[in-house]
């Protein structure tokens, strides 16, 4: 039996794939939402309260710890993060579960070279030193844990993501898209399938536990390119691209919490930032979904969506 906390883009595709494999899955949300499937155990739970969480992940082999902060600030991040995952650590450890969490690229101190699994990871500062400090304690607890390091999503479920909502709903409604940074600097985007796959093949193999792995990820492209494909996909015209320049948002940082959040990781997309895991994929015999392929699957989940929202 496996548990998942949180029902996201990420641990609703790893229910999802779990129990499509004919395993036991336990998805803990305060809402019980998750997916609707035979195998797929929907529970209603708090998992920063350890007296839920202990008793939710009894019988356990693996816990996929997939919740966020509640907003995209480094404050509420602070507030949030490091308590929930001690929580889980804790009980997982008591559980004698191996602790899987998906991960992103912010804690890289060097992001202007190509990021591997061998690059330092000591980012200050911000969510980036957040970041840092939460695989920082994964490694000092007891418990046994795996970081699945990504790229920005895409893929389906995938909404609130510079690939994700407000790049396919101008696509689809036929107007231009607006990047932040620039449109013409290669990216890193991960396919949430296949980081759900990677996350439950490296539960699977304990010689890869206590370790940081980069998630099957395709060649760098654009954010036009992104969009180009994305567009072609679904069988309509490329849009127009612009972006947003960096300063701008800067400027709207003085003013604006959000977007001073924001502004914290134009790097990202003023810059190449590149990651490569090709030595992952190698540990989990995994590789990246073909973009065209992900593509598809990607906007036909948006075709599905659009017709149940009408």
């Amino acid at each position: 039996m496996y548990v998942v906390t949180g029902a996201g883009p990420v641990g609703y595709t790893i229910a999802e794939q779990l129990a499509d494999a004919g395993h036991k899955v336990r998805v803990l949300t305060r809402s019980g939402s998750g997916p609707e499937h035979p195998l797929v155990e929907r529970v209603r739970a708090d998992v920063s309260d350890p007296a839920q969480l202990n008793e939710a992940i009894q019988g356990a082999t693996a816990v996929f710890h997939c919740i966020h902060g509640s907003a995209y600030r480094a404050s509420a991040w602070a507030a949030e993060l490091p308590h929930a995952e001690q929580v889980v650590m804790d009980a997982a450890a008591a559980a004698g579960a191996v602790v899987v969490f998906p991960e992103s690229l912010y804690s890289y101190s060097e992001p202007d070279n190509v990021m591997t699994e061998a690059s330092p990871r000591a980012a200050t500062g911000g969510k980036r030193g957040i970041r840092t400090a939460l695989l920082a304690a994964r490694q000092a607890h007891a418990a046994d844990t795996v970081s699945v390091v990504a790229g920005d999503f895409f893929g389906p479920r995938v909404k609130m993501a510079h690939a994700g909502e407000r790049m396919v709903a101008p696509i689809l409604a036929g107007k231009a898209v607006q990047f932040i940074g620039s449109a013409r600097q290669p990216h890193s985007f991960t396919y949430v399938p296949d980081l759900a796959a990677a996350m439950i093949a490296a539960a699977q193999k304990p010689e890869l536990w206590n370790t940081v792995l980069h998630a099957p990820t395709g060649p760098a492209v654009t954010q036009g390119e992104m969009a180009a494909a994305h567009a072609s996909a679904a069988g309509v015209a490329a849009p127009k691209v612009g972006a947003v320049p960096g300063w701008v948002l800067r400027v709207a940082g003085v003013f604006s919490t959000d977007m001073r959040e924001l502004a914290e990781l134009l790097y990202q997309f003023e810059r190449p930032f590149v990651m490569d895991s090709s030595v992952s994929q190698r540990l989990l015999g995994l590789e990246p979904t073909p973009l065209a392929e992900a593509t598809a699957a990607t906007m036909a989940w948006w075709g599905d969506a659009v017709l149940q929202a009408n």
